[in-house]
């Protein structure tokens, strides 16, 4: 059967419009396993996105470089993953309400610092992007060629994670101590592994990519900042860790199956079905509810998932 030229071009820009919406997801998701595997449910990820996101805005905006301001928005969350370690392994408070709580308040510190930062500027202001950089000869292939080789360099970047993470952690002495450490503390302290060092770390990985999710946001999909510009995408990354089993792999096509329905919802907007917008924007999240509630299958998380763990 041939398809028409409007079809394709709806199916194509649909099928580019997923891996592009993905892409954050996956970095943010990616992180979010590293701390989860070893034994800490990191919920602060949105508010870590959201504070990545304005940090990556500003230095931008002040430098006119966006791999500044990615660097910008992973030193943010490395900031925020110092706080939350201690929070987390030290303080060996709840995950849940430590978590609950610095959402809040970094979306309370966003929104101050970005009104403080731009007073007195009128208008929206946009920052500098990157550019899509397409690779050469793949990307002249009919079809595929802008679906899959037309993208910028963090979604690159972002794919390249996922080999890097599957990697360190099936095929290294770090990923196999941070399994074990997750699995089962104890054990992993009586064969000379450091729980405490090895849960900040963790710790650190997820709110660094998170930083950088944040910052991918801006600076390849969006252009701007506003206060609710991650809306509920870092607790889709969590929905994409548990649909994804625990499994860079698995997690890398959770992120396509989410940027499908968020990219479907913008393209049966454009295309004006009269399916009213409100529910067509609830497509990604009734994804995130079916994937948090377990309705697809069973998932085995590790067995000290937010277990605190003190040396006796």
């Amino acid at each position: 059967m041939e398809l028409d030229f409007q079809t394709t071009a709806v199916l194509t820009g649909w099928l580019a419009a997923t891996i592009r919406l993905a892409g954050p997801l996956l970095l943010a998701a990616l992180g979010e396993l590293f701390a989860e595997r070893s034994g800490v449910l990191n919920i602060g990820i949105e508010g870590v996105m959201l504070l990545g996101a304005l940090a990556a805005y500003l230095a931008t905006w002040v430098f006119g470089s966006p791999w500044i301001g990615v660097l910008a928005g992973m030193a943010s969350g490395l900031a925020s993953g110092l706080f939350l370690g201690f929070m987390y392994v030290t303080v060996q408070a709840s995950h849940v309400v430590v978590g609950i709580i610095f959402n809040i308040f970094a979306l309370g510190l966003a929104s101050y610092v970005y009104r403080l930062a731009l007073s007195g500027v009128s208008g929206v202001q946009t920052v500098t992007m990157f550019t899509a950089a397409k690779v050469p000869y793949l990307s002249d292939i009919p079809i595929l060629g802008q679906v899959l080789f037309s993208h910028t360099l963090p979604l690159y970047l972002t794919v390249l994670m996922v080999f890097v993470a599957a990697f360190t952690l099936y095929r290294t002495a770090f990923g196999l101590n941070l399994r074990a450490v997750g699995e089962n503390p104890r054990a992993a302290d009586t064969a000379g592994i450091n729980v405490t060092r090895y849960r900040y770390g963790a710790v650190i990985i997820s709110t660094v990519a998170s930083g950088a999710a944040g910052a991918y946001l801006v600076l390849a999909n969006v252009g701007q900042f506003r206060e609710t510009i991650i809306s509920g995408q870092g607790f889709i990354a969590l929905a994409i860790v548990i649909f994804g089993r625990w499994n860079p792999w698995l997690a890398a096509l959770a992120a396509l199956v989410f940027g499908a329905a968020d990219a479907l919802q913008l393209t049966l907007q454009l295309m004006n079905t009269g399916v009213p917008p409100q529910l067509l924007l609830a497509l990604p999240y009734l994804l995130t509810i079916i994937a948090m509630s377990g309705l697809i299958g069973k998932a085995n998380q590790p067995d000290a998932f937010m277990q605190p763990y003190r040396k006796e």
